[in-house]
């Protein structure tokens, strides 16, 4: 696939031209002729001599050779068009607005394989069918608006609807977010999200590419194509934020582990996006909104200082921030003093500092100076300005735009005034800023950027893994759930540390090793996923009469092959769970764990294989965390070695693609290890052709 005749195409064609710019065909050769396109642009209509003042072909066969085709013609058309084309006129990328193909069923389906075919052969490229088209400094090949005006240092947009491009053009566009290219990709027949992102990683430079990419995804056909070129991208210095459409389930799946109840399509979209540094978006407002956070100074910590002339919104926004990992420190009372003298009588010299509604393009640029000068505590700073209409602000704007200029730290303009300082607001943005209208969607977006960690490189290290050992353990099992045995054992190939315990479905042999692990106990049915649902669970046995009269009981209950028992472990428990979805691979999942596991929710995924890093950025992420930290006097677990095994599982899973759901639940402290109490493992082998 060749992008290059798409980007910086000599001649274009656009098949389909029309008088009426009330027709794509017509719409979209008006805003190329508008656009200022430098090179030879031609027009097939069958009926017209002239299109728009463009002289007019009534043939393709007529054409001299031509760089681009945009097609705007019925989808039963389109085939033929694009086999003649690439064969006798060099053409080698296409736009095809039309619909009618994959979307509307198996005859259009074939349509759109024949179009694929004929382009794929040439090694060119095919946007589309059914999109909108692309945008590009040379070209403005899209037959909708709002035509922004592109700026090279802007923003990539890559989109797999249409729709949803020019309407995220309209959000971006009045925030001041400018673009670079803007590619449309509709039914992606060969070119996808994937492959624009992969050209771009391939052709990066760094001297003029632009540096941010937003992507709207509606189906991920290459998980690894997307990871890697989009983590390489990231390496380089760019910043990629992406909504993936359509990944919610209807209903829950019906499965047979907690990580299966839990996991879906999504999951492996969140691990995806993860391991590559994508920040994740669910709505255009949001994605338009990260986009202008990146056009901004980096933020290097996760301190902010608030100025505002309105307390409502300091409020909202200081709420927000707080929700997770930001926080707004206090201003020392030596700072304090000296604001004091500077604001007006009755100003708020915490944090957030209040300049007070009377307060002037001075009294910001004080409290601005302050704050990047003699506030240390603050890594980025806010700044709340809007007008009740009184005067006009184009003064205190003035003193924003210098300060954002000059100053070292990142400063986010939020200007809610977009009706009432419509005029100022649009002077501002113009000087090549980016507004912040909402502080609550402000708030929210800056924890998601802060809350991405950065692609991490792929380690995998088999130090203390029997790995022939594990490969032969899972070709000897038969599908289904493994023997618990059979976990156990591999278990212990992978260095994964299991709590002591003793199986048997003989009650003299388990009043044995019960003397021997000692009591208190636990006990527990073996062979159910849910087994506290059925009584299937007995803690604090303290006795052999005890033990004695709890095993009865278990064997009594339906399909209970056996009974475990292990020694009466306290403290909080965890769990590490995966499942295997088609194309990404295993998703591994960690959080707190117990018997409300899938009620609370609070997890946290990664995509095997893990880094340390990953795993330690994933445990840190739980609303739990605390928990885990030790909270209220409680003593903690030691994250380093839970992050340890959920590294060794995601290598584990790596040469065990066997494995489709997998439950570690609880893993609990014994001393000073952490341990695997309950383990279950599903298998299912490829079926032999």
């Amino acid at each position: 696939m060749n992008l290059q005749p798409l980007l910086h195409p000599a001649s274009i064609v656009v098949i389909g031209g029309s008088n009426q710019k009330t027709k794509p065909g017509g719409k979209l050769l008006s805003n190329l002729i508008a656009g200022g396109y430098p090179g030879a642009l031609y027009v097939v209509h069958p009926r017209e001599t002239e299109v728009q003042g463009i002289p007019c072909h009534r043939d393709i066969q007529d054409l001299p050779r031509v760089d681009l085709a945009v097609l705007a013609i019925p989808a039963a058309l389109c085939p033929d068009v694009v086999e003649y084309l690439t064969a006798h006129k060099g053409t080698r990328a296409f736009i095809v607005l039309s619909a009618g193909f994959r979307e509307s069923g198996p005859e259009g389906a074939i349509l759109e394989e024949r179009m694929r075919e004929s382009v794929q052969h040439t090694g060119g490229c095919l946007i589309g069918p059914n999109c909108i088209g692309v945008l590009t400094p040379v070209h403005h090949s899209v037959f909708t608006s709002p035509i922004p005006l592109l700026d090279p240092s802007g923003c990539d947009l890559i989109s797999s609807s249409g729709a949803t491009a020019v309407y995220l053009l309209e959000s971006a566009i009045t925030k001041g977010l400018r673009f670079a290219h803007i590619f449309s990709v509709g039914n992606a027949a060969q070119t996808g999200v994937e492959d624009i992102l992969a050209w771009m990683d391939l052709h990066f430079d760094p001297r003029t590419s632009p540096r941010i990419k937003l992507l709207y995804i509606e189906h991920i056909k290459d998980p690894d194509a997307l990871l890697h070129h989009a983590s390489s991208l990231i390496r380089k210095g760019c910043r990629i934020a992406a909504i993936k459409a359509g990944s919610s389930d209807a209903g829950k799946r019906a499965a047979s582990s907690h990580t299966g109840a839990m996991s879906s399509g999504d999951s492996a979209v969140e691990a995806l996006f993860r391991k590559a540094g994508i920040v994740r978006c669910y709505g255009r407002e949001e994605l338009a909104t990260v986009g202008a956070i990146f056009t901004l100074k980096e933020l290097k910590g996760s301190r902010f200082a608030i100025i505002t002339h309105a307390g409502g919104p300091a409020v909202m926004l200081t709420d927000a921030l707080s929700e997770g990992s930001l926080t707004i420190p206090a201003i020392p009372v030596q700072g304090q003093e000296i604001l004091r003298k500077l604001l007006l009588p009755g100003a708020s010299t915490g944090n957030p500092i209040d300049i007070l509604a009377t307060g002037t393009a001075e009294h910001l640029g004080i409290a601005i100076d302050f704050c990047e000068q003699q506030f240390p505590e603050a890594d980025g700073i806010m700044v709340i300005f809007g007008t009740p209409g009184l005067t006009k602000v184009f003064d205190a704007y003035e003193v924003l735009h210098q300060k954002m200029l000059t100053g070292t730290k990142p400063i986010f303009p939020i200007l809610p005034s977009v009706v009432t300082a419509s005029e100022e607001v649009q002077a501002f943005v113009r000087q090549g800023h980016v507004n912040f209208s909402d502080e609550v969607i402000l708030g929210t977006a800056v924890l998601k950027v802060r809350n991405t960690p950065p692609p991490q490189k792929e380690t995998l290290s088999l130090d203390g893994i029997d790995l022939p050992g594990i490969r032969a353990l899972l070709q000897a099992c038969p599908n289904g759930h493994m023997p618990q045995h059979a976990v156990r054992t591999l278990l212990r190939a992978a260095g994964i540390p299991l709590a002591p315990q003793a199986e048997s479905a003989e009650e003299e042999s388990l009043l044995r090793e019960a003397s021997l692990i000692g009591y208190p106990l636990a006990v527990k049915i073996s062979g159910s996923a849910h087994k506290t649902d059925i009584g299937g669970v007995v803690l604090h046995v303290r006795s052999r009469a005890q033990l004695r009269q709890e095993f009865r009981r278990l064997m009594a209950l339906p399909e209970v092959p056996s009974v475990i028992i292990q020694p009466m472990l306290q403290g909080p428990e965890l769990f590490i769970g995966a499942s295997y979805e088609d194309r990404f691979g295993h998703v591994v999942i960690c959080g707190l764990g117990g018997i409300f596991v899938e009620i609370l929710q609070d997890t946290a995924s990664g995509l095997a294989p893990l880094s340390f890093g990953e795993a330690l950025s994933m445990i840190r992420s739980l609303k739990g965390y605390p928990i885990i930290r030790g909270a209220r006097g409680q003593s903690g677990i030691r994250e380093e070695q839970f992050a340890g095994i959920i590294v060794r599982l995601s290598t584990l899973l790596r040469f065990a693609t066997e494995i489709k759901e997998l439950d570690l639940n609880p893993l609990m402290q014994l001393g000073n290890d952490l341990k695997v109490v309950d383990a279950r493992i599903r298998i299912e082998h490829k079926k032999q052709l």
